[in-house]
This record gives C-alpha cells, sequence and structure tokens, in this order.
C-alpha cells in the first residue's frame, strides 16, 4: 500500500525538486516522471512496511498524517540517490523517518488514525488431559 502520492510529494517539496529528481530525459528538464516517482514510493511504503507488520494489521484503513510524512521523507531519499550526502537535511530527515519506524515496531510509538493493532493470539484457557495414575500409594502398598 502506497502512504504517499505524487501530489503529496509536490506538495511537501515543491514540484520543481521532483522535476529536477526523475525527468532523466528532457534537457533542460521539465516534467515530473511519474514511473520514477512511483518506483520511489513503492520502495519506501515496502520500507515502512516491514517495520510496521511487525505491530500493525496491514492495509491500514487510513494512513495516519505521520505515516505519509515519514514515506515522503524516505521516498524523497531515494530519489536523491547518491546526490544525498551524508550532512544534508534531506539525509536527515531520512534518518529520522527509519528511527520513528524503527520505535512503531518496538512498541514505543502508536501511530493511531486508523492502524489496528493486530488481534492478540489465544485468550483463552488452558485445558490439560491425561490418563488415569498407574502408580498409586494402594497399587505400591506391598512393595
Amino acid at each position: 500500500m502506497a502512504y504517499v502520492t505524487k501530489q503529496g510529494l509536490i506538495d511537501r517539496f515543491g514540484e520543481q525538486e521532483l522535476i529536477e529528481l526523475t525527468d532523466r530525459e528532457n534537457i533542460p528538464v521539465s516534467t515530473v516522471d511519474d514511473v520514477v516517482v512511483g518506483r520511489a514510493i513503492d520502495d519506501a511504503s515496502a520500507f515502512a512496511d516491514g517495520y510496521l507488520k511487525k505491530v500493525l494489521r496491514l492495509p491500514l484503513s487510513v494512513v495516519p498524517p505521520v505515516l505519509e510524512k515519514t514515506v515522503a521523507d524516505i521516498a524523497r531519499y531515494y530519489l536523491y540517490g547518491k546526490a544525498a550526502d551524508k550532512d544534508s537535511p534531506v539525509t536527515r530527515a531520512f534518518n529520522e523517518a527509519t528511527a520513528f519506524l524503527r520505535d512503531v515496531s518496538r512498541g514505543l510509538v502508536e501511530l493511531g488514525n486508523g492502524a489496528e493493532t493486530p488481534v492478540a493470539a489465544g485468550g483463552g484457557q488452558v485445558k490439560v488431559s491425561a490418563p488415569g495414575r498407574v502408580f498409586t500409594r494402594d497399587s505400591l502398598k506391598g512393595f
């Protein structure tokens, strides 16, 4: 499930940035390449799912805004690729998003807003049955 859309990325980071990151055909760059953006969104969503499936039932009925922002930051980092150096704001946002997802998977942070926790297994009582005793105090009386 994609947690962010192309329009969501444009709203957050601006259309010009997406054009510069995705247009590999035109010189000068002039359009957002939907295939490149879609691949980055799918990869970022799959990355998030890897953390979320430990604690939530997927797919989510409603995408919480914090998850949309987190996946958008990851997708942006993927679009930058090797151009994102270790001290850039893009890399810092990616590291923060990864840390947030790690905290969610550990149960330190709850997403809420449509995120359903899986039902715990079991919930019943334990029933034990065994055959009757072979050796009792009475059966061993003469030994």
